[in-house]
């Protein structure tokens, strides 16, 4: 039973629980055991909260007793980004700099959500620090590990929250997405990650990287669940000032709508010229279009600007704005950061206000540009990283292969695109794409993946820890 819980879908979870058919109580302990047994090998948690967790399962099973519901979510077990608040819990963004901090005093926007709609909060999960950064061993906490092969990487920032989801400690988690931090531990770790509209879902709460370039998202591991968490998740919030007052429709209406008639674009040069992906990641890419135009969808071909256009726009507005966000700490306690943290931000002290500028500038035209690129398509295909997961403590490596990724250019459009699996190389290591749709259709991104999905099931395949 406990094994058949593990990696209990989200959605078959709420169903079962509001049907009397599966206890959160025992259900949320099966995780924890989970979790005792195996995190010590992956090290995806940094806090968990076992007893408050049973407590808040406990109320969900009366509730449920009753015949009343606490919402879509109803006693299933959620977990968090430790760069996300929880009243009562300090927040230390896997940071030396917040290791003492007190407790918060407020939930997160987000966490919130998830309370309010009987979601049972499982504990808070690691994260490069202050979300940028890489695998860094010179901090208070390693960092996570890959459940696929725990030498490999699994994608950053939001590692913590998408090892968790693939290992089966958890069944949905919130990352943050600044250059791709959801998407690329979906990614690595063979999980479904959605880094919505910008301003889709609020940051009120979650530590800022970067204000005009952060995301938070839902990670899971199906399409049903991702879209049934943002039904959740969305929405507008006044106290984030980047938060858009857009209607939210119901995510899940079209899951089963299919992709017949569709007209789908697909950006290879972004993979075939501008980097070039490892065979691999590249053949299973061109598998996935093949099953899209097999299931009825017409697949065309599109150009966009460089991909490397994309990322030297994107750095320096984050550097810009994550060094005027550090630059005190900088300036008094620069040994409390990783080398690696440093290595990254440090760079933002060099860039001017003149850099900033033309870079906003810069950014509304690519922005205009490929919202015109797709003004006729109901979505995009794209590839999300360059390789498969690397090795984790190999520095060399990293610093090859971390910035290879097409996840960049839809934080800087803002539109919402999403990260499910196209697949395994011969390591078993997970392989994966991106679908991308316009401003606010986050339906119609979630339609095209679930399509995909239910012809591949790639889902079904679990990790051996």
């Amino acid at each position: 039973m406990s094994e058949d819980l593990d990696f209990l879908s989200l959605t078959d979870a709420v169903t079962q629980i509001q049907a009397g058919d599966l206890s959160p109580v025992a259900y949320t302990q099966s995780l924890l055991d989970r979790i005792a047994a195996h995190d010590g090998k992956l090290d995806s948690f940094l806090r968990v909260l076992g007893e408050s967790a049973l407590a808040d399962a406990a109320s969900a099973e009366q509730a449920a007793k009753s015949g009343k519901s606490l919402g879509p979510l109803h006693g299933v077990p959620f977990a968090l980004k430790d760069i996300v608040d929880v009243a009562g819990l300090p927040t230390t963004a896997h940071s030396q700099i917040l290791a003492q901090q007190p407790p918060k005093t407020e939930d997160a926007a987000v966490t919130t959500r998830l309370r309010e709609a009987g979601g049972v909060l499982l504990g808070k999960t690691a994260t490069h620090e202050f979300a940028i950064g890489g695998p860094s061993f010179d901090l208070p906490w390693p960092p996570a590990r890959n459940p696929w092969n725990r030498d490999r990487y699994p994608g950053g920032s939001s590692s913590g929250s998408g090892a968790a989801v693939a290992a089966g400690f958890v069944p949905m988690a919130i990352g943050t997405d600044t250059g791709g931090s959801v998407r690329n531990p979906a990614t690595a770790c063979g999980i479904v990650g959605m880094k919505a509209t910008y301003g889709r879902v609020s940051r009120r709460g979650v530590a800022p990287l970067s204000y005009s370039l952060d995301h938070v998202g839902p990670m899971t591991r199906t399409v049903a669940d991702n879209a049934l968490m943002l039904n959740v998740l969305a929405g507008y919030d006044p106290e984030d000032p980047g938060s858009a007052d857009v209607p939210v429709p119901d995510y899940t209406a079209q899951l089963d709508a299919g992709v017949e008639g569709l007209h789908i674009g697909v950006i290879r040069h972004f993979h075939e010229r501008d980097m070039v992906a490892e065979p691999a990641m590249a053949a299973a890419f061109e598998q996935a279009l093949v099953v899209l135009g097999d299931l009825g969808a017409e697949v065309v071909e599109i150009e966009t600007e460089p991909l490397d256009i994309f990322h030297a726009c994107n750095r320096v507005i984050l550097l810009s704005e994550a060094y005027s966000i550090h630059r005190q700490w900088l300036a008094d306690r620069p040994e409390d950061y990783s080398a690696s943290f440093l290595e990254r931000v440090l760079p933002g002290a060099f860039l001017g206000g003149s850099d900033y500028v033309d870079a906003l500038r810069l950014r509304r035209k690519l922005t205009a540009g490929f919202n015109q690129t797709i003004k006729d398509l109901d979505g995009v295909v794209v590839i999300s990283a360059m390789d498969a997961a690397f090795t984790i403590d190999d520095p060399e490596e990293i610093a090859k292969k971390y910035p290879r990724q097409a996840r960049i250019p839809f934080n800087l459009t803002g539109n919402p695109a999403l990260a499910l699996p196209t697949g395994f190389d011969d390591d078993g290591m997970p392989l994966a794409m991106q679908i991308v749709g316009k401003q606010f259709d986050e339906a119609m991104i979630y339609r095209i993946a679930a399509a995909y999905e239910g012809a591949t099931k790639w889902y079904l395949r679990q990790p051996k820890l």
